[in-house]
């Protein structure tokens, strides 16, 4: 007897630590397969991965011809090296207050907002519903006496599974967006700059041609003064007066041609640099500028991730490449979780510590079945639309290489024509004088005068021009190597990594 009860014992012991045992093991299952169904639902998401076009780089500029190396004074602040204080404090302003700038800013707060608004679809929306009546019922039997109230109030819960990815790929896109508006900020940053920079020296290039013009005009009236002189004396004929007078008014009406392009050129500058039309403070000349020592030379493959239009090229790629992802999620039943938790009472106060608890939980799915080819073509858009940003992202990078090439040739062609045009000056200048100390001697008639007149004034307009070209093609270059760092930050860091 005692036997038995011993054998039932260790029979039931060994029946209840088998039940405990298959419950843990059971327990230990459904972790792991919720693990799994979670990381499952993480990682799956459906549409095409990134990737970067294909596009092939030149080894070499053709006309660099001083080095390959990578110079890390373009990523600095290149405008410092014509050693102007004028030029700096102009951009230095015009960053601060550019209105250009200031939109770029806040399309990047938008887009970052954006980045976290579309981010909070990944996950549940918590809610509450409350509600309040005073009702009563005339059914028979019912037992209710006069009328009553009715209260009611729940938390909600609701959840759209991103089982295909469509919410991460939303994000993706809008994240890519982001990285586009902060890229698109330092073009117009390093645009802004080039505009300051090459408009203020066109403001010193019209100031010099108006001093030239003045400078003109004073010696051709006092050459006008001599003529009428002479034909008062009848030592000269008619026409070396009508042509004194020719000369006089070309110079007369050069002055105020340049005063409108130098007031012109003032307000063009101050809208750059966020200031009302006005006046602009200059003590520089156009000669005072130093041209810096030496051509900034990059090897190509680093302009692909310096300049910043490419770089936001890129980004609008990435994220027209998430969207496909989104339409082709589309094409798949979308899986909601509900749930409901609440209390129903007719008296406020009770409420919450009412006996009426009300709870709900659902699941629901939804998906198209058949819409004449809609899904698929919304897909097939998104698909063109990818290779519409493709091509003008690969369109970007040759127009950068063109970009690089065109101020190179530029630098290399303008200061060889600056350095021909100041011998053209000064041989202008000489034969002037000849040509003066001729035709007073009597050897040569007053045509020659003219001509060396006209030649030596056009040819200081044309030196001042082309000096100004010179100082812009080195403007051109840095903008076109996505040069200048425009943050602390960077400028920090490039400035410890030199």
């Amino acid at each position: 007897m005692n036997i038995g009860r011993i054998l039932l014992l260790n029979e039931c012991q060994f029946i209840h630590h088998s039940n405990l045992n298959r419950k843990y093991i059971q327990m230990k299952h459904n972790i792991i397969l919720s693990i799994f169904i979670i990381l499952v639902i993480s990682s799956c998401k459906v549409g095409p991965n990134y990737r970067r076009p294909v596009v092939t780089s030149p080894t070499s500029f053709r006309f660099d011809s001083i080095s390959t190396q990578e110079d890390t004074i373009i990523n600095m602040k290149w405008w410092e090296l014509f050693q102007n204080e004028e030029l700096k404090a102009l951009i230095d302003t015009a960053l601060k207050y550019n209105p250009d700038v200031m939109i770029a800013a806040s399309r990047i707060e938008e887009a970052r907002a954006v980045v976290g608004y579309n981010k909070a679809d990944q996950w549940p929306s918590l809610g509450y519903d409350g509600s309040g009546a005073r009702m009563q019922t005339n059914v028979p039997g019912s037992g209710v006496q006069g009328p009553f109230n009715d209260f009611s109030g729940a938390a909600t819960l609701a959840w759209e599974l991103d089982f295909w990815g469509k919410y991460r790929r939303v994000t993706e896109a809008a994240r890519g967006e982001l990285l586009a508006s902060d890229f698109g900020h330092r073009a117009v940053q390093i645009g802004l700059i080039s505009s300051v920079a090459s408009t203020y020296f066109l403001l010193l290039d019209f100031d010099a041609r108006l001093e030239i013009s003045k400078k003109t005009l004073e010696s051709r009236k006092e050459s006008l003064r001599i003529i009428e002189e002479r034909f008062d004396k009848g030592i000269v004929a008619e026409i070396d007066l009508n042509q004194s007078q020719i000369q006089e008014a070309i110079a007369a009406a050069a002055v105020p041609f340049y005063e409108r392009l130098v007031a012109q050129t003032e307000n063009a500058l101050s809208i750059l640099l966020g200031n009302n039309p006005g006046k602009i403070e200059r003590a520089h000349a156009l000669n005072d500028e130093l041209i810096p020592p030496e051509i900034p030379s990059g090897i190509p493959s680093t302009v692909l991730a310096r300049r910043p239009d490419i770089n936001q090229a890129e980004q609008m790629l990435i994220a027209q490449n998430a969207r496909i992802g989104v339409a082709v999620a589309m094409r798949f039943p979308s899986i909601n979780l509900t749930g409901m938790l609440g209390a129903a009472s007719s008296d406020l106060s009770t409420l919450v510590t009412g006996d009426a608890l009300v709870w709900s939980m659902g699941a629901g799915i939804v998906g198209p079945i058949f819409q004449f080819g809609k899904n698929k073509r919304r897909v097939e858009i998104e698909r063109q639309r990818m290779y519409q940003d493709s091509l003008y992202y690969v369109q970007t990078i040759l127009q950068a290489f063109r970009e690089v090439e065109d101020a190179l040739i530029e630098i290399n062609t303008l200061e060889r024509e600056s350095i021909a045009r100041q011998r053209q000056i000064a041989a202008a200048e000489n034969a002037a004088m000849l040509s003066q100390e001729r035709y007073d001697g009597g050897v040569t008639s007053y045509l020659e005068v003219l001509d060396s007149e006209r030649s030596k004034f056009n040819a200081a307009l044309a030196a001042s021009e082309v000096y100004q070209m010179y100082l812009n093609a080195y403007v051109f270059l840095y903008k076109a190597l996505g040069g200048g760092w425009i943050s602390e930050e960077e400028l920090n860091q490039a400035t410890q990594n030199q």
